[in-house]
């Protein structure tokens, strides 16, 4: 563990969290325009520190060695902020709107040897900082570091004292701000504190800085409605989502072909199906059964109830469920409900819609399970609630562990567990089961078209190909294979520092997706039912819903491959959320490639002459 890191977990939450009274606020939109006359105080917030490559690893500001006031105030969050690990408390920086400061002086700091040293481990492990005015993020570098030569080799270590603030603003509004150290020197931390640097003392094994800072103010045509593409295009962070459209483009089209093929396929063969299996009146049934295709002989099986009804009807909940929740968080994003100023709005969002969207689990799976001749309705409510909050819970706990040892502000304080905890006893849980009930009061009957006989017919042996491992290996890498170039975005989203804002072109992607798995599992559901395998039920969820297994392998190339992350802290939370999205995706495919499928097979066995 770094050092920065011991330090902390020295002074632990106790030292601080008395003087952290966050209000919780459950709200989503909290981002209208405030109007400042010149003059006015503008309110600067320190927020956190962390190293640059890791995201979520982050650090309260006042965890570091730096000017503070005697008494620290926090601002009030909101959920999505906390849980975004955002801890902002008020600053020493004096800002007034419109009104120009050359230089001046913040405090002046005499540092141990032992700060010294958190300083530069810092500095060597490349943290930022994250200061926020106006609802505007503003980064910057704690310090410089500087490596040069081989033999001999040089390493320089180098403490920003002195910051530029550069804001823009539009009448009484705040467009944009950043933070620059141009023409600045930064002030060398050498080993052991000994060396005296120009203008910085030196003596007894300490070392005395003084900060300063200056702030400039430049007007903007930019109105305030769209200062978010201000701040969008700013490239504090390395940028990489230029190739967007091409992308997407080249996704679209590949995933047309692919349908077309399919569906063109798929009808050609169903069309001599039908054209063959409805001449009964001319042949007899046991000519029917020495065909090569064989789905009509098996009629009287193909609606036969599973195995573990329940599990699958909660799956098949909690993927509408998911559907759900993921289709209203794009339409809200595109109805502009979420931007890069409202800090948190849509991990708000998301908590709210879980919790709301849970009668949908609940309706669903209670109502398909009385449909199949289910009995224990009760235990499929629990089941159904429990099959994605029991994962969650077990691995935010252990994150939220680590992130509490080292005392991250990524670790949630303990009103903010007890709210969540409440949000899911008191809304999610109750939704559930009355969505639950009113899914088996409502539940009509299953509506097969033949008649299941008593005897199950025995299946033959099947080819290697249709396989389960072999449909979940197809069926998983090709709706994979339609989300991979969008899926790099996503992630340099979540795990990385970009900006999404293209929720028009997620909305295209997230349709393809649903096309490609329903598609998918109605051609591979054909093939299996015409080698006379009637075990389609699973079978359907498994094999679109393998997809989640090509995300974690994908999140996996993309921890080691694409990012620089790396220690405890982060990769615990990258690779224990990866598996949470990935169970994700596999309930949400395998909900939608199980209906397409039972859809598919009622259409054929409807369109047939049955005896």
């Amino acid at each position: 563990m770094s050092e920065p890191c011991k330090e902390i977990n020295r002074k632990s939450w106790k030292s601080y969290g008395s003087d952290l009274h966050c209000v919780l606020i459950l709200c989503l939109f909290s981002g209208w325009a405030a109007g400042y006359k010149q003059g006015d105080n503008v309110t600067l917030y320190v927020n956190k520190v962390g190293p640059y490559h890791n995201p979520q690893e982050t650090y309260h500001y006042y965890t570091l060695p730096v000017c503070r006031p005697e008494k620290v105030h926090h601002k009030s969050l909101s959920l999505g902020e906390v849980l975004d690990g955002d801890r902002m408390a008020e600053s020493l920086y004096h800002i007034r709107f419109r009104e120009n400061v050359e230089k001046k002086t913040l405090c002046q700091l005499t540092l141990s040897e032992k700060q010294v040293d958190q300083l530069r481990e810092a500095i060597e492990e490349l943290y930022y900082f994250e200061f926020v005015l106006a609802e505007i993020p503003i980064w910057g570098f704690v310090g410089y570091i500087e490596e040069s030569g081989f033999l001999p080799h040089s390493h320089k270590v180098g403490l920003w004292t002195h910051l530029d603030f550069n804001i823009e603003y539009n009448g009484e509004s705040v467009i944009f701000a950043n933070v620059s150290v141009k023409d600045v020197k930064p002030v060398p931390l050498e080993e052991g504190t000994g060396a005296a640097v120009g203008g910085v003392g030196v003596g007894g094994g300490t070392l005395t800085v003084t900060h300063t800072y200056s702030v400039h103010w430049y007007e903007s045509s930019l109105p305030y409605s769209r200062r978010a593409e201000r701040l969008r295009d700013y490239s504090f962070f390395p940028k990489t989502l230029e190739i967007h459209w091409l992308s997407i483009i080249n996704s679209l089209v590949l995933v047309v072909l692919l349908l077309g093929f399919v569906i063109i396929i798929l009808m050609r063969v169903l069309k001599n199906d039908f054209a063959r299996y409805n001449v009964e009146e001319d042949g007899s049934c046991d000519d029917l059964d020495q065909g090569d295709n064989g789905w009509k002989i098996i009629h009287t099986d193909v609606f036969r109830f599973p195995p573990f009804k329940s599990l699958l009807c909660a799956v098949l909940g909690v993927g509408a469920q998911f559907l759900t929740l993921a289709t209203a968080i794009i339409i809200m994003a595109l109805l502009g409900m979420f931007n890069v100023h409202r800090h948190g709005a849509i991990n708000s969002a998301a908590i709210v819609l879980y919790a709301l969207t849970s009668c949908v689990s609940g309706y669903v799976s209670c109502s398909f399970y009385t449909q199949i001749n289910g009995q224990r309705w009760v235990w499929n409510i629990i089941l159904a609630s429990s099959l994605f909050s029991a994962p969650l819970f077990i691995t935010w706990s252990v994150v939220n562990s680590i992130h509490w040892w080292c005392g991250s502000t990524q670790a949630l304080p303990a009103t903010t567990v007890l709210l969540l905890l409440g949000a899911w006893v008191l809304v999610g849980f109750p939704l559930t089961v009355i969505g639950g009930i009113v899914g088996k009061n409502r539940a009509g009957s299953f509506q097969a078209p033949c008649r299941t006989r008593n005897i199950p017919r025995q299946i033959p042996p099947q080819p290697w190909y249709k396989h389960t491992v072999v449909h979940m290996a197809i069926g998983g890498f090709l709706p994979f294979s339609a989300i991979s170039v969008e899926l790099y975005y996503i992630f340099a989203t979540v795990w990385g520092r970009e900006h999404y804002t293209l929720y028009g072109i997620l909305l295209c992607v997230f349709a393809i997706l649903l096309s490609v798995g329903a598609c998918i599992s109605v051609a591979l559901t054909y093939f299996l039912l015409s080698g006379e395998d009637y075990r389609w039920w699973w079978r359907s969820v498994l094999s679109t819903g393998s997809t989640g297994l090509f995300i974690f392998v994908y999140s996996v190339f993309y921890y080691r491959n694409r990012s620089s992350m790396s220690g405890l802290v982060q990769s615990t939370e990258f690779f224990g959320y990866s598996l949470l999205t990935a169970l994700v995706f596999s309930l949400m495919l395998g909900s939608v490639s199980f209906w397409s499928s039972l859809a598919f097979i009622r259409y054929i066995y409807r369109s047939l002459k049955m005896d």
